[in-house]
Order: structure tokens, then C-alpha cells, then sequence
């Protein structure tokens, strides 16, 4: 199963170019420290500024790299069918573990519309697919009722939810199947999704505290809930952090201030306000980080 402390990697650069190099120290140090999965091209790793070639080239990178010592799951999302298809062909015939798909953004299909969008590309791959749903982002929310439906294909096996609404994840786990994956798609929200049933967590944060994130869900899901809240108690602060501006802006500044990466993102994104960077190196340091 695809389920546990699953890291949405971030994509590092170097003068516009994929840094390959800092790639695979960073894929050493997640694997090194217990994460459970592995999800390139995900929002955090900036899919929106990579061309096609370009997030074939890395989920490609990262399926070798990693080499079968933990799932590789692609994100292949698109807002056109017709792309995410390409995207999602390919990822199947290499060979990934399992694609993460978003909802199509901006141009908000009516909920047949996302069932159409999905059903098509379910009928086409035979890689497991994880729905990802994240209204912030596009504008956009998939409903439990249409969930359900998806859920009876047999390669749709789960849904990352980011709508921040506790009810819509208890309605997703209610009206799936028993085996339906439901991870949560916000740092903060980990705990109280696993507590109704959740099995995991596609984590920003992941990628600076592998190893806490990973120990939190390990509790969480063997029933150890007063060690799992102390975690959880004791990150908010720093999951709070990586959203002070849009992701991945603060956790690429953390990778950065760490050494591992160039302070570099993709147009439009930009580095963060002077300000904000002083907070993110006040957190930092409070958790010695830096």
C-alpha cells in the first residue's frame, strides 16, 4: 500500500537547470531517514514551470535513483485530459509505483466532468492512482459523492486531501470502500485525518524533518497517540512556517539555509520577502535546523 509519510519533494535548481546532484543527496537523506515514499513533481516540486520534457526527465531521474528502495509516485496531473494522459502513459510504461493526479485546475469542470477526467486516464493506465484534491490551488473541489464513484475503479485506490475540511475526509471515508487510501495533503492536518482514519501524509515538511514526520505517522497508525501529538504539538510551529508564503517558496529557503540546495525557484515564484526570511531562520533555529 501507498500509505505512511510520503515526501512531496521539491525540485532543486541550478542557473535554471534540474540540479541533479543536489536531486540525489536529497533523495539519500529522505531515504536515510525513514520516508516512507517519494513524490516528485508534485505542487511542491514546481510542475506548473516544468515543461513535459522536463517532469519526464525527473520523475524518470527519481524512479532510478531511488531504485526500488521505496514507491516512486509521479505526479501527472494536467488541466487538459489529453496532457495528463501523455503525462500519465508515460509514467506507466517506465514503471512508477503510483501517479498522483490533480484536480484539473482553472478551468473548473462540473463534478462529471472530474469523473470523466479521471475515468479516462484510469482506463488507459494500469498504474495505482491517487486523486489529489486541493481546492486552494485550483479553484476547484472534488465531492465525496464523486470520490465514491471513482473509487470502484480498481486502480483508483486513494485521494490526497487538502480541502482543510474534516467533514469532507470523514464523508470520503465513510462512502469508500474499506480499502480506499485517504492521506492528508497538509502538514498540520496529519494527526486528526489519521485519527478518523486516514493512512498517511504526502508532507512539505518532510522534506526538512524526514525523519519526525515519519515517526509521527509510525505512532499514529499503531494506535501510540500521546507520542504521536507530541510531535505534532511540537512541529506546528514550523508547519505554520512553510506556509507563510505560497509552497514551495519557505521550504526551498529552509533546503537553502541548510546547504543542500540554491536558493532558486522558477518564475513566478521569487525568493521570499527579507522579512519572512528572517522568521523562517528564527524557526530554524529554534528547532537546530541551522
Amino acid at each position: 500500500m501507498l500509505k505512511g509519510a510520503i515526501v512531496a519533494i521539491i525540485t532543486p535548481f541550478k542557473n535554471g537547470i534540474f540540479d541533479k546532484e543536489s536531486y540525489k543527496k536529497i533523495i539519500e537523506f529522505q531515504i536515510n531517514n525513514g520516508t516512507d515514499a517519494i513524490i516528485p513533481c508534485g505542487c511542491t516540486g514546481e510542475p506548473a514551470t516544468l515543461s513535459h520534457n522536463e517532469q519526464k526527465e525527473i520523475i524518470e531521474f527519481t524512479l532510478e535513483t531511488v531504485n526500488k528502495r521505496v514507491p516512486v509516485i509521479a505526479g501527472t496531473g494536467s488541466n487538459s485530459t489529453k496532457e495528463a494522459l501523455e503525462l500519465n502513459i508515460f509514467a506507466d510504461k517506465i514503471g512508477v509505483d503510483g501517479v498522483l493526479i490533480i484536480t484539473p485546475y482553472y478551468n473548473k469542470p462540473t463534478q462529471n466532468g472530474l469523473y470523466q477526467h479521471y475515468k479516462t486516464i484510469s482506463e488507459t493506465i494500469t498504474t495505482p492512482i491517487i486523486i489529489y484534491n486541493v481546492p486552494s490551488r485550483t479553484g476547484i473541489s472534488i465531492l465525496p459523492e464523486t470520490v465514491a464513484k471513482l473509487s470502484e475503479f480498481k486502480n483508483i485506490i486513494g485521494i490526497k486531501e487538502a480541502s482543510g475540511s474534516m467533514d469532507q475526509v470523514s464523508q470520503i471515508i465513510n462512502l469508500c470502500t474499506k480499502d480506499f487510501i485517504v492521506l492528508s495533503g497538509d502538514d498540520s492536518m496529519t494527526l486528526p485525518i489519521i485519527s478518523i482514519g486516514g493512512k498517511g501524509v504526502v508532507s512539505v515538511a518532510s522534506n526538512i524533518v524526514p525523519k519526525e514526520i515519519s515517526q509521527m505517522v509510525k505512532y499514529a497508525l499503531n494506535n501510540e497517540w500521546e507520542n504521536a501529538r507530541q510531535i505534532h504539538l511540537n512541529l506546528f510551529n514550523l508547519f505554520k512556517m512553510l506556509f507563510i508564503e505560497t509552497n514551495p517558496i519557505p521550504v526551498k529557503t529552509c533546503l537553502s539555509l541548510m546547504n543542500m540546495i540554491n536558493m532558486e525557484w522558477r518564475m513566478p515564484l521569487t525568493a521570499p520577502s527579507e522579512e519572512n526570511k528572517q522568521k523562517i531562520q528564527k524557526i530554524l533555529k529554534s528547532y537546530k535546523l541551522i
